[in-house]
């Protein structure tokens, strides 16, 4: 039954989100209010997410002190554990979704598009992606090894595109950086004492490369930074916490002014 009710939920939440872009976006202030309302939603689950988190570690503890003795109460507490698992992967799945709105929502002017594209193709360390004015770095090259340094070679691309995004098509756009990591954890000590998650490690990478773009010109105004750690993963992982190079990577999204 509690399974039924959490579908009915999730049903209705896929629901609200589709009815808000299906009419499309009447203008720079149509998107504001619809991205407005979209980061509330996701603040709502993120914390209902971390609630639930946290009572979920609570009955695993609860069911790992009494497994041992057996019956019905096991049952039902192993019941409520896999609801809750499913229920805390389908608010997961939805917050990917409404971010991944959130943040491909712009259509780049032709010459500032055709620009990122040449920009991608001249640069091995570089993918782009046009219908979600994406631009993305693969952090194996854009970091030394467990640091949020940007290395020189790579500090000099990350200027080249600060040209581009400085020009007069770039400069009505807003930048969002996001650092992305796999699923391996940290463990050497000193790259621990400086990022103690791989969020951590994101967030920080991602600071490193706005700090690159402020150096070189980019009003900081325009610019935002958020750190997924393992969360987003555009690939499966290895088994194991084996990681996988794709999930490692910075993204930067090109979004209308003000979003």
């Amino acid at each position: 039954m509690r399974s039924v009710k959490l579908s009915s939920i999730f049903v209705v939440l896929v629901l609200s989100v589709g009815m808000m872009f299906v009419g499309g976006c009447g203008g720079t202030g149509d998107l504001r209010l619809q991205n407005e309302t979209q980061r509330k939603r996701i603040a709502e689950l993120e914390s209902e997410l971390q609630a639930n988190r946290l009572e979920l570690d609570r009955l695993r503890r609860q069911l790992s002190a009494i497994e041992q003795t057996g019956g019905v109460e096991v049952d039902a507490l192993r019941q409520k554990i896999a609801a809750l698992e499913e229920d805390l992967a389908r608010k997961e799945e939805l917050i990917k979704s409404m971010q991944e709105r959130l943040m491909g929502v712009s259509v780049l002017p032709v010459e500032l598009n055709t620009a990122l594209e040449d920009f991608a193709a001249q640069n091995d360390m570089v993918e782009y992606d046009p219908d979600r004015g994406l631009v993305k770095f693969k952090s194996d090259l854009l970091f030394e090894l467990g640091s949020d340094k940007v290395t020189t070679s790579a500090a000099e691309t990350v200027r080249t595109l600060c040209t581009i995004l400085n020009t007069s098509e770039a400069r009505q756009f807003d930048i969002i950086v996001a650092g992305h990591t796999d699923d391996v954890p940290i463990r050497r000590p000193d790259t621990l004492a400086a990022h103690p998650t791989n969020r951590h490690l994101s967030s920080h990478r991602a600071i490193s490369v706005v700090r690159v773009l402020e150096g070189c010109g980019l009003d900081a105004k325009r610019m935002s930074t958020r750190g997924f750690g393992e969360y987003r993963p555009v690939a499966p992982n290895a088994p194991g916490n084996k990681g996988n190079t794709q999930n490692r990577r910075v993204e930067i999204f090109i979004v209308p002014s003000g979003l």
